[in-house]
């Protein structure tokens, strides 16, 4: 007796029909009943009563039903066991900094068997992933709507200002913005990121001036560089500041309350990851 022999007779015991039962297993149905065949012979029963308009298990066959769907799903349950489990494939960003390290770190002391894979990719290819089973979740910020996603709230990262190391204003425990306005602003373009261009540019206006373009770089590390050599400013998330080392520039505080973005999980709102919970509680653990 095998298992795909007793796999094809639940299968037609289900649909009581032997060409409904090829077209599911997607085989042709010659090889249904053959097998078929051959678990009666092995059994000595006939489990099938045949005939030209109807399929009906005999006696034998319903005594058989139960005993197969157990031995079936006994074997999966075997199967399972020796698989690897399952990964969370998380989508990330630039500017996590030490949130990512205490969300992992709290996520493997919930989920110790469950290995954590980080893809980083541009947030509209995080979202298109999320939406189509390709990634778990992903970290956004400020996300735009996507169908068949929806964006769990996590926390907001404040922003703080990068200056050269030697300005006068590197020494403060909080800066004024408006004290920024005669310095050039090195951002990144707002295609690559509306959400944080649009809050730091509406910001400086809100406090009366228009901000300086400065020179573009193509990295971080290439725009802190360039600060730590020229009096220019930019802004990171704090998160992300207490991880990097750039003994030229310092970080320094805004004293507007306001200059923070919300950070959010994006899941597939239909089939959300296993472990999400668990996941929304690692989140959790971090200090703000």
């Amino acid at each position: 007796m095998e298992l795909r022999q007793l796999s094809y007779f639940v299968t037609v015991a289900e649909e009581l029909h032997f060409g409904r039962a090829a077209e599911k297993l997607h085989i042709v149905q010659s090889a249904v009943s053959q097998q078929i065949r051959r678990l009666e012979r092995e059994l000595g029963a006939e489990l099938f009563d045949r005939s030209p308009r109807h399929v009906r298990l005999t006696a034998a066959g319903e005594r058989l039903l139960p005993e197969a769907r157990a031995v079936l799903a006994a074997a999966d349950r075997a199967h399972a066991a020796v698989l690897p489990p399952a990964g969370l494939r998380l989508g990330t960003s630039t500017g996590l900094g030490a949130h990512l390290d205490r969300v992992l770190a709290a996520f493997g002391r919930r989920r110790p068997e469950v290995p954590v894979e980080l893809f980083w990719l541009p947030a509209a290819q995080r979202l298109a992933r999320v939406a189509d089973g390709r990634l778990d979740g992903a970290f956004v910020r400020a996300a735009e709507p996507v169908s068949g996603v929806r964006v769990l709230p996590l926390w907001r990262d404040p922003l703080v200002a990068v200056l050269p190391a030697g300005h006068a204003l590197a020494t403060r425990a909080e800066i004024p913005l408006d004290e920024l306005a005669g310095l050039p602003l090195s951002i990144t373009p707002r295609a690559a990121n509306p959400a944080l261009v649009d809050l730091v540019v509406g910001a400086c206006r809100a406090a009366g001036f228009e901000p300086l373009p400065g020179p573009v770089s193509g990295s971080l590390h290439d725009t802190l560089a360039t600060i730590g050599a020229r009096p220019l400013w930019t802004v990171v998330y704090a998160s992300h500041a207490r991880v990097l080392h750039a003994p030229r520039v310092a970080f320094v505080p805004f004293q507007e309350p306001g200059l923070a973005l919300p950070t959010g999980l994006a899941v597939r709102a239909a089939a959300p990851p296993s472990c999400l919970d668990d996941l929304l509680a690692a989140c959790g653990d971090h200090e703000n």
